[in-house]
Protein backbone atom coordinates (compact mmCIF):
# COMPACT_ATOMS: atom_id res chain seq x y z
CA UNK A 1 0.00 0.00 0.00
CA UNK A 2 1.45 3.62 -1.04
CA UNK A 3 1.33 6.63 1.30
CA UNK A 4 -1.01 9.25 0.49
CA UNK A 5 1.20 11.76 -0.48
CA UNK A 6 0.51 15.37 1.44
CA UNK A 7 1.63 17.98 -1.18
CA UNK A 8 -1.55 20.16 -2.47
CA UNK A 9 -0.82 20.27 -6.53
CA UNK A 10 -2.80 22.78 -7.03
CA UNK A 11 -0.87 25.06 -4.51
CA UNK A 12 2.17 24.35 -6.78
CA UNK A 13 0.78 25.04 -10.00
CA UNK A 14 0.00 28.36 -8.46
CA UNK A 15 3.49 28.83 -7.14
CA UNK A 16 4.82 27.98 -10.42
CA UNK A 17 2.83 30.34 -12.13
CA UNK A 18 3.43 33.42 -10.02
CA UNK A 19 7.37 32.19 -9.87
CA UNK A 20 6.87 32.58 -13.60
CA UNK A 21 5.36 35.79 -13.75
CA UNK A 22 8.51 36.92 -11.08
CA UNK A 23 10.85 36.07 -14.28
CA UNK A 24 8.80 37.15 -17.12
CA UNK A 25 7.79 40.83 -15.13
CA UNK A 26 4.83 41.27 -16.91
CA UNK A 27 2.99 38.55 -19.08
CA UNK A 28 -0.85 36.96 -19.90
CA UNK A 29 -2.32 33.90 -19.81
CA UNK A 30 -0.69 32.56 -22.93
CA UNK A 31 3.08 33.46 -22.61
CA UNK A 32 2.48 32.52 -18.76
CA UNK A 33 0.80 29.13 -20.12
CA UNK A 34 3.66 28.68 -22.34
CA UNK A 35 6.47 28.70 -19.75
CA UNK A 36 5.02 27.24 -17.25
CA UNK A 37 3.33 24.10 -19.59
CA UNK A 38 0.23 24.61 -17.60
CA UNK A 39 -3.32 24.66 -19.36
CA UNK A 40 -4.58 27.90 -20.36
CA UNK A 41 -7.75 27.62 -18.61
CA UNK A 42 -5.81 26.81 -15.56
CA UNK A 43 -3.75 29.40 -15.66
CA UNK A 44 -6.27 31.99 -16.02
CA UNK A 45 -8.00 30.53 -12.93
CA UNK A 46 -5.20 30.68 -10.92
CA UNK A 47 -4.16 34.06 -12.26
CA UNK A 48 -7.73 35.72 -11.34
CA UNK A 49 -7.47 33.85 -7.66
CA UNK A 50 -4.30 35.66 -7.53
CA UNK A 51 -5.86 39.15 -8.72
CA UNK A 52 -8.83 38.66 -6.48
CA UNK A 53 -6.24 38.11 -3.65
CA UNK A 54 -4.01 41.36 -3.83
CA UNK A 55 -1.16 39.11 -4.46
CA UNK A 56 -1.78 39.84 -8.96
CA UNK A 57 -2.35 42.98 -10.49
CA UNK A 58 -3.82 43.13 -13.86
CA UNK A 59 -3.13 45.46 -16.29
CA UNK A 60 -4.47 45.92 -19.86
CA UNK A 61 -5.34 42.43 -20.50
CA UNK A 62 -1.48 41.74 -18.44
CA UNK A 63 -0.13 40.53 -15.30
CA UNK A 64 2.55 41.56 -12.88
CA UNK A 65 3.38 41.08 -9.33
CA UNK A 66 1.64 43.05 -6.22
CA UNK A 67 3.34 43.98 -3.29
CA UNK A 68 1.61 42.24 -0.81
CA UNK A 69 4.40 39.44 -0.36
CA UNK A 70 6.28 42.81 0.32
CA UNK A 71 3.64 43.36 3.34
CA UNK A 72 4.30 39.57 4.71
CA UNK A 73 7.65 39.33 4.35
CA UNK A 74 8.53 42.64 5.93
CA UNK A 75 6.62 41.97 8.77
CA UNK A 76 8.58 38.60 9.24
CA UNK A 77 11.84 40.48 9.09
CA UNK A 78 10.60 42.61 11.51
CA UNK A 79 9.73 40.43 14.17
CA UNK A 80 13.47 39.27 13.87
CA UNK A 81 15.91 40.19 16.62
CA UNK A 82 18.55 39.60 14.31
CA UNK A 83 17.04 42.21 12.17
CA UNK A 84 16.35 44.19 15.24
CA UNK A 85 19.59 44.63 17.26
CA UNK A 86 21.16 44.50 13.69
CA UNK A 87 19.65 47.47 11.76
CA UNK A 88 21.05 50.60 13.77
CA UNK A 89 24.42 48.83 13.62
CA UNK A 90 24.64 48.36 9.84
CA UNK A 91 23.58 52.28 9.53
CA UNK A 92 26.96 53.25 11.31
CA UNK A 93 29.42 50.69 10.19
CA UNK A 94 28.28 52.14 6.58
CA UNK A 95 28.58 55.71 7.75
CA UNK A 96 31.53 54.79 9.11
CA UNK A 97 33.18 52.69 6.10
CA UNK A 98 31.57 54.94 3.11
CA UNK A 99 30.89 51.05 2.07
CA UNK A 100 27.64 48.68 1.17
CA UNK A 101 27.24 46.90 4.53
CA UNK A 102 25.07 43.87 4.18
CA UNK A 103 23.16 41.60 7.02
CA UNK A 104 21.94 38.24 5.59
CA UNK A 105 20.52 35.21 7.01
CA UNK A 106 20.35 31.49 5.88
CA UNK A 107 16.97 29.68 4.64
CA UNK A 108 16.16 26.68 3.08
CA UNK A 109 19.94 26.47 2.22
CA UNK A 110 20.75 30.25 0.67
CA UNK A 111 21.49 33.59 1.90
CA UNK A 112 18.59 35.80 2.17
CA UNK A 113 19.38 39.82 2.24
CA UNK A 114 17.58 41.20 5.51
CA UNK A 115 18.71 44.74 5.50
CA UNK A 116 21.36 46.92 3.16
CA UNK A 117 22.60 50.05 4.39
CA UNK A 118 24.98 52.37 2.04
CA UNK A 119 27.62 54.50 2.72
CA UNK A 120 28.61 57.88 1.21
CA UNK A 121 30.57 55.68 -1.87
CA UNK A 122 28.37 52.86 -1.65
CA UNK A 123 28.49 50.59 -5.22
CA UNK A 124 24.98 50.06 -6.95
CA UNK A 125 24.82 45.86 -6.71
CA UNK A 126 21.99 43.51 -7.99
CA UNK A 127 21.46 43.14 -4.22
CA UNK A 128 17.88 44.38 -2.78
CA UNK A 129 16.00 43.09 0.54
CA UNK A 130 14.88 39.90 0.14
CA UNK A 131 17.32 38.56 -2.70
CA UNK A 132 18.59 35.26 -2.36
CA UNK A 133 22.29 34.28 -2.90
CA UNK A 134 24.35 31.15 -3.13
CA UNK A 135 26.18 30.64 0.44
CA UNK A 136 29.05 29.00 -1.55
CA UNK A 137 29.78 32.43 -3.48
CA UNK A 138 29.88 35.19 -1.06
CA UNK A 139 31.76 36.05 1.87
CA UNK A 140 28.77 36.21 4.26
CA UNK A 141 27.54 32.76 2.58
CA UNK A 142 31.24 31.19 3.82
CA UNK A 143 31.03 32.19 6.93
CA UNK A 144 27.64 30.77 7.75
CA UNK A 145 29.01 27.88 6.60
CA UNK A 146 32.00 27.66 8.21
CA UNK A 147 29.74 28.51 11.41
CA UNK A 148 26.86 25.43 10.74
CA UNK A 149 27.94 21.40 11.65
CA UNK A 150 29.68 19.66 8.51
CA UNK A 151 25.99 17.98 7.76
CA UNK A 152 24.35 21.13 6.79
CA UNK A 153 27.31 22.24 4.09
CA UNK A 154 26.50 18.48 2.98
CA UNK A 155 22.98 19.23 2.73
CA UNK A 156 23.18 22.64 1.04
CA UNK A 157 25.73 21.16 -1.47
CA UNK A 158 23.08 18.34 -2.34
CA UNK A 159 20.46 20.89 -2.75
CA UNK A 160 21.80 23.93 -4.81
CA UNK A 161 25.34 22.33 -6.04
CA UNK A 162 27.90 24.29 -6.40
CA UNK A 163 27.77 26.27 -9.37
CA UNK A 164 30.33 28.71 -10.87
CA UNK A 165 29.78 32.42 -10.85
CA UNK A 166 32.88 33.66 -12.02
CA UNK A 167 36.20 31.99 -12.57
CA UNK A 168 36.94 32.54 -8.66
CA UNK A 169 34.20 30.82 -7.50
CA UNK A 170 34.87 27.80 -5.55
CA UNK A 171 33.58 24.59 -7.44
CA UNK A 172 34.39 21.38 -5.43
CA UNK A 173 33.40 20.52 -2.02
CA UNK A 174 36.74 19.66 -0.80
CA UNK A 175 37.84 23.36 -2.07
CA UNK A 176 35.41 24.30 -0.35
CA UNK A 177 36.06 22.79 2.92
CA UNK A 178 39.64 24.03 3.02
CA UNK A 179 38.17 27.86 2.36
CA UNK A 180 35.42 27.32 5.37
CA UNK A 181 38.46 25.88 7.02
CA UNK A 182 40.68 29.21 6.83
CA UNK A 183 37.29 31.30 7.91
CA UNK A 184 37.29 29.45 10.97
CA UNK A 185 40.75 29.83 11.60
CA UNK A 186 40.88 34.04 10.78
CA UNK A 187 37.46 34.35 12.01
CA UNK A 188 36.18 36.00 8.70
CA UNK A 189 35.39 34.67 5.25
CA UNK A 190 36.49 37.33 1.97
CA UNK A 191 35.02 36.73 -1.25
CA UNK A 192 37.72 38.39 -4.30
CA UNK A 193 35.27 38.69 -7.19
CA UNK A 194 33.84 34.96 -6.78
CA UNK A 195 30.06 35.84 -7.36
CA UNK A 196 31.01 39.34 -9.37
CA UNK A 197 33.89 40.18 -11.27
CA UNK A 198 35.22 43.90 -9.71
CA UNK A 199 33.73 43.21 -6.54
CA UNK A 200 35.10 42.29 -2.75
CA UNK A 201 33.55 41.68 0.08
CA UNK A 202 34.93 40.82 3.73
CA UNK A 203 32.12 39.08 6.28
CA UNK A 204 31.58 38.28 9.87
CA UNK A 205 29.33 35.72 11.59
CA UNK A 206 26.69 36.68 13.73
CA UNK A 207 26.44 33.55 16.67
CA UNK A 208 24.69 32.53 19.32
CA UNK A 209 26.13 30.93 22.83
CA UNK A 210 26.43 27.63 21.05
CA UNK A 211 28.83 29.39 17.90
CA UNK A 212 26.16 28.62 15.35
CA UNK A 213 25.72 30.99 12.57
CA UNK A 214 22.05 33.16 12.92
CA UNK A 215 23.52 35.28 10.16
CA UNK A 216 26.41 37.56 9.05
CA UNK A 217 27.16 41.02 8.51
CA UNK A 218 29.64 41.85 5.35
CA UNK A 219 31.20 45.37 4.08
CA UNK A 220 31.44 45.25 -0.04
CA UNK A 221 33.07 47.53 -2.38
CA UNK A 222 34.91 47.64 -5.83
CA UNK A 223 38.19 45.59 -5.95
CA UNK A 224 40.01 48.67 -6.34
CA UNK A 225 39.26 50.44 -2.95
CA UNK A 226 39.68 46.70 -1.12
CA UNK A 227 43.01 45.74 -1.48
CA UNK A 228 44.50 43.13 1.27
CA UNK A 229 45.54 45.91 3.40
CA UNK A 230 42.25 47.59 3.68
CA UNK A 231 40.10 44.15 3.54
CA UNK A 232 41.79 42.29 5.75
CA UNK A 233 43.23 44.69 7.98
CA UNK A 234 40.82 47.48 8.66
CA UNK A 235 37.71 46.06 7.49
CA UNK A 236 37.54 42.53 8.56
CA UNK A 237 38.91 44.52 12.31
CA UNK A 238 35.56 46.51 11.79
CA UNK A 239 33.06 44.02 10.68
CA UNK A 240 34.33 41.67 13.47
CA UNK A 241 33.99 44.59 15.97
CA UNK A 242 30.11 45.11 14.87
CA UNK A 243 29.17 41.62 14.41
CA UNK A 244 29.97 40.64 17.71
CA UNK A 245 27.79 43.98 19.81
CA UNK A 246 25.33 42.29 17.48
CA UNK A 247 26.21 38.64 19.45
CA UNK A 248 26.03 40.74 23.09
CA UNK A 249 22.82 42.47 22.45
CA UNK A 250 21.25 39.23 21.53
CA UNK A 251 22.30 37.11 24.04
CA UNK A 252 21.53 39.91 26.67
CA UNK A 253 18.04 40.91 25.22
Amino acid sequence: MTGRSSRVKSLETGFRIFEALERLGRAGVTELATETGVAKSTVHDHLTTMVDAGYVIKDDGEYRMGLKFLHHGGHRRDNMSLYEFARPELRELAAHTGELVNLVTEERGKGVYLDLKRGENAVNLDSFLGKREHLHSTAVGKVILANRPESFVDEVIERHGLPRETENTVGTREELLDRLDAVRDRGFALDREERLKGLCCVAAPITDDDEYALGALSISGPKNRMQSGRLENELADRVTQVANVIEVNLAYS
